[in-house]
């Protein structure tokens, strides 16, 4: 019985979406077309012929495509159940018949003459119902200044790798002004309720409320045009949005309009105080739930329409008021039945952060409770680290509610090269096989997006695959070679050690969160262990080097370069800090300041000017987004802070400091450097005056520096300053000499060369 009724959930799931007219079909196909012209041109997109048919699904109900034609004088063709089948169809062709590459950092779309034909017909069908992409905090971290061009790169990007169920959270907070000011609230206290632009993916989960605020009126309008934009895009593909729902949380304003009204206030979250956090949440039987939250996605689903998937987070990171199961269940039916009442085909999709976060918290009852409040089929999880903790394997496939195995892998849209990629290979295939596995699907949840391609390349692909790749090693040759346009010997062995070293972390402790020395607050406490040979890192930064006078012209290669390049400065920084430590412990003031005037007067200035080189690495650009999101100088002011903030102290007194670090040109010389030099000095000083190093004091002292930073309105330049000395004539001719980590090895008093930085 147990085994009919999860066939039964899934069989559910199987069919939301299913379906459509002849006239959607003739829709999908078009979007795909128009995405064709978009990429490729208006002529090259004339040499292709695409199609939706649903009758391609017909036998198994998941997306397939069908791959034919080409060659001399003939057009390929293009068919797909959806135009999501059809797009990952179409992307198939271009990478493995044209050896294309579609990326965030630059597209290799040299297309062959004549088009090679497709030698047989070729067809393929999913192996699960979803390919879903994002995280709450995505929105926050990548998506928060992007206008409507941005939006439609990553849509036409999502439907290229497969993507049919994604996140469409913009402009709820217009939403919710409406039903707010409809129960009786103030404008000035729904201004001092929502966060500010940069801080609303954790205003959204209850988590924030005030902080960085407030929303201009300006904002509201903006994201309600892009809302529409982004969702009828979505949709002409055949892509599922999920909109938003009430998780239960209100602002504390309601309790004036209501007074008797039952609410909790919830305990403070990531360091912040009261002022801004510790949200009021509704106690699931009071009367006022269900009215808000059905007034909530009414007002919603009447301005947007709907696809019946919705996403809501009433406990993400924060502990329940009560750990009883019966409270727990009342707390989620609640959430469910505001959603229902509007719309009887609702499904939940819940991330399932809550429980790898809080396991103390989240034992079987309470963990069964939250499961068994909403009827299976009509919650769907998202394992969201299932790469490094699945929680699906502790919970029995999560008692028999569909889940989809997530990869979050980047936390904070940090820099730094990181992957886990034996582990992503086999994680999707070895969830399919778990006894009575109720595994629909395949996601990618990054909280930041722009980094570390290889990684999110691998797993769109997976959400094809009924098994892992099964040579990893050639599969990475193959991706630098479409990456570039071409193959190069030396470029695959350095995408081969970069795949044994910074790409192969295993085991529960492996997180993509940078916290190298380089972005953390300098302490004699820093952790420099990594699980790879530093070795690795620095060969492949040769070899990459030695490639350059082949490869220069192409834009992803550039950006690799440099990101490698960043890299080995970042592990060289961890070195010079180790020497300066050591240093400081045995009292060697010379040895000193050699390492701490390398570290901090030479390396981190050096690969300031390397990253100036490049567009993607400037702070000037990062920030020139927030400020051309704004309708007057006063609001550009606002936006940047905004940005600032977010990189750097995240609070206003340093609360979730630096999580969110990135390496750019500008933060390095006006954020991290100076922290950097200060520290140094203040070593220095401990030694030459023989009095210990007060880090409380440092922590003081270097709080202004980081603040001043988020208040100075410096404007940093939005274009390249120069080339990198990496892409002159011959550049790849020299090997950089890379220090020994000996210690206090003698070194000559001058400029010391490090690495060709």
């Amino acid at each position: 019985m147990e085994e009919v009724t999860v066939v039964a959930a899934l069989g559910f799931l199987l069919l939301a979406g299913a379906g459509g007219s002849a006239g959607d079909e003739a829709r999908e196909a078009a979007a795909v077309q128009a995405l064709l012209a978009r990429l490729l041109g208006p002529r090259p997109a004339a040499d292709f012929s695409v199609s939706v048919e649903r009758s391609l699904a017909a036998e198994s109900g998941l997306d397939t495509y069908r791959l034919s034609g080409g060659g001399a004088g003939a057009r390929v063709r293009v068919a797909g159940s959806t135009g999501v089948a059809a797009a990952a169809g179409l992307h198939r062709y271009l990478r493995d018949f044209c050896g294309c590459h579609v990326a965030w950092s630059g597209s290799q779309l040299r297309l062959p003459r004549p088009l090679p034909a497709v030698p047989e017909e070729l067809t393929e069908a999913t192996p699960n119902r979803y390919r879903y992409y994002q995280n709450v905090c995505t929105q926050s971290y990548s998506f928060v200044w992007w206008d409507w061009a941005r939006w439609e790169r990553e849509i036409d990007w999502m439907a290229l790798n497969g993507i049919n169920l994604a996140l469409a959270w913009s402009g709820q907070e217009a939403i919710w002004q409406r039903v707010y000011l409809a129960l009786g609230l103030t404008q000035s206290e729904i201004d001092e309720y929502f966060t500010g632009p940069a801080f609303l993916a954790w205003g959204r989960m209850g988590n924030l409320h005030s902080w960085g605020g407030p929303l201009p009126r300006s904002w509201h309008l903006k994201q309600l045009y892009l809302q529409h934009r982004i969702l009828d895009r979505m949709r002409s593909f055949g892509m599922i949005p999920v909109l938003p729902a009430f998780a239960g949380h209100v602002p504390k304003a309601v309790t004036r309009v209501f007074p008797q009204v039952n609410v909790t206030q919830m305990g403070s979250w990531g360091h912040f105080n009261c002022s801004y956090s510790c949200s009021f949440l509704l106690a699931p039987g009071d009367p006022m739930f269900p009215i808000i939250g059905s007034l909530f996605l009414r007002e919603l689903t009447t301005e947007f329409g709907t696809d019946h998937i919705y996403g809501a987070d009433t406990f993400n990171e924060m502990q329940p008021p009560s750990s009883e199961p019966s409270y727990l269940a009342a707390a989620t039916a609640a959430v469910y039945e505001a959603m229902i009442t509007v719309d009887p085909d609702a499904v939940w999709l819940l991330q399932g952060w809550l429980f790898q976060h809080q396991p103390q918290f989240w034992g079987p009852a309470q963990v069964g409770a939250v499961l068994g409040a909403v009827p299976r089929g009509h919650l769907l999880v998202l394992d969201l680290f299932a790469e490094t903790q699945p929680v699906y394997i502790r919970t029995a496939s999560f008692q028999g509610q569909p889940f989809i195995w997530c990869m979050l892998h980047n936390f904070g849209g940090n820099h730094g090269l990181f992957g886990t990629l034996e582990t992503v290979n086999q994680g999707p295939a070895a969830a399919r096989l778990f006894p009575n596995s109720t595994m629909v699907g395949t996601g990618m949840a990054p909280e930041g997006i722009g980094q570390n391609e290889v990684v999110y390349a691998l797993m769109a692909e997976l959400g094809w695959r009924k098994d892992p790749v099964p040579d990893l090693g050639a599969w990475v040759a193959s991706f630098a070679a479409r990456r570039y346009g071409g193959i190069h010997q030396d470029a695959e062995t350095a995408w081969r050690l970069l795949l044994r070293s910074v790409y192969n972390c295993s085991g529960e402790s492996c997180s993509g969160h940078n916290r190298s020395p380089l972005v953390k607050r300098p302490s004699l406490q820093m952790n420099t262990t990594v699980w790879y040979n530093r070795s690795d890192v620095f060969e492949a930064w040769r070899l990459l080097l030695a490639t350059t006078p082949a490869l220069a012209a192409s834009p992803a290669f550039r950006y690799d370069l440099l990101d490698v390049t960043r890299q080995a400065a970042q592990e060289l920084v961890s070195f010079y800090y180790g020497e300066v430590r050591t240093a400081y412990l045995n009292k060697e003031l010379v040895h000193l300041l050699r390492a701490g005037g390398v570290l901090a007067y030479e390396l981190l200035p050096a690969l300031d000017e390397v990253l100036a080189s490049d567009s993607r690495f400037l702070l000037g650009s990062w920030l020139e987004q927030a400020r051309v999101a704004a309708v007057s100088e006063a609001e550009a002011h606002f936006f940047e802070q905004n940005s600032r903030y977010q990189l750097t102290l995240w609070g206003p007194v340093g609360n979730i400091l630096d999580y969110a670090n990135k390496q750019l040109a500008g933060l390095v010389s006006d954020y991290y450097t100076p922290r950097w030099q200060l520290f140094v000095g203040a070593l220095v000083e401990s030694l030459v005056q023989d009095v210990p190093f007060q880090q409380r004091q440092f922590d003081e002292n270097v709080f202004q520096l980081e603040q001043a930073f988020v208040l100075n309105t410096r404007r940093y330049p939005t274009q390249p300053k120069g080339q990198s000395r990496f892409l002159g004539p011959g550049a790849g001719q020299a090997s950089p000499e890379v220090p020994r980590p000996k210690r206090r090895s003698p070194r000559p008093a001058g400029r010391v060369r490090y690495g060709g930085v």
